[in-house]
């Protein structure tokens, strides 16, 4: 029964890898993986090197940061207010309202942002009408450019993160709650002492395992929605690769900050799992 999976990881995940090597040759596709000229380290010390490769880590940094955080408080905070909603029809119908846009892909959410964003899109018109506002550049500027970013994506995700925390609220003993009501507690302390303290671990874990992902700032999102007007303050290093690697021809270049991504965030993962068995006593092996 695991055959299938395993192959189909064994040819799309592992076989790729040997394309690592790329990065330590000058490589010529007419002359093939192992025709091409061996150049060591020389395309790791020009990346470090090059002022635009410290520019794209310094945006990954921000917008990875930013979404980790705010993907975490987001969530936390929308758990704890929909657990205080009483009425099982309105919890149902709002939990589905903001689960729905995490199951759109970035292609269908990113042509809805852009129409609506515009300078004559309906948030501009609305900004306009109502405070006399002029036209705001959202995906033209890259200061709103990093805030358009961060917010959408938070937008998109908080309703579908927002069930661990509300799984580990179905977990609570009731009791406790029941004997925090005989002794007096308003809601807001028995939050405050049982609901928050119940959080906690399962908070250590999400947050120790993002860490992992601090290096992945969501390709998808980001070359749907940047352009050359931003590239300063919106250029990741996935986008970053791309465009070297497969639009400019410059693939051993591409493959060594690909490489350099991909080890720092495997330290990083493994730093992260790590803290959450330390921390919470989670582990997965």
């Amino acid at each position: 029964m695991l055959l299938p999976a395993v192959l189909l990881v064994f040819i799309f995940n592992y076989i790729p890898m040997a394309g690592i090597l790329i990065a330590f040759q000058d490589f010529k596709p007419a002359k093939g993986l192992f025709g091409s000229d061996w150049v060591g380290l020389k395309h790791f010390r020009f990346m470090f090197g090059y002022d635009t490769f410290l520019n794209v880590t310094r945006n990954t940094l921000i917008f990875a940061v930013s979404k980790i955080v705010l993907n975490l408080v987001v969530p936390f905070l929308f758990a704890l207010l929909l657990n205080e909603v009483r009425r099982s029809a309105y919890k149902r119908g709002i939990q589905t309202l903001v689960y729905l846009p995490h199951f759109l892909s970035w292609v269908t959410l990113a042509g809805i942002l852009i129409d609506m964003l515009s300078d004559k899109g309906i948030v501009n018109k609305g900004l306009g009408t109502c405070l006399g506002i002029n036209p705001i550049l959202f995906l033209g500027d890259g200061s709103w450019f990093r805030f358009t970013v961060i917010v959408s994506d938070v937008w998109k995700d908080f309703g579908f993160g927002a069930i661990i925390f509300l799984a580990a609220l179905t977990g609570i003993n009731p009791s406790l709650y029941e004997a925090a009501e005989v002794d007096g507690a308003s809601r807001w302390k028995q939050t405050l002492h049982i609901t928050l303290p119940s959080l906690i671990p399962i908070t250590v874990v999400v947050t120790t395992l993002a860490m992992g992902g601090v290096f992945n700032a969501n390709f998808d999102q980001i070359f749907n929605l940047y352009n050359p007007l931003v590239y300063e303050q919106g250029d990741i290093i996935d986008t970053f690769v791309y465009r070297q690697g497969l639009l400019t021809g410059k693939f051993s270049f591409g493959t060594a900050v690909g490489l350099f991504k991909s080890v720092v965030s495997l330290v990083l993962i493994i730093l992260s799992y790590r803290l959450a068995y330390k921390l919470a006593n989670y582990r997965i092996f």
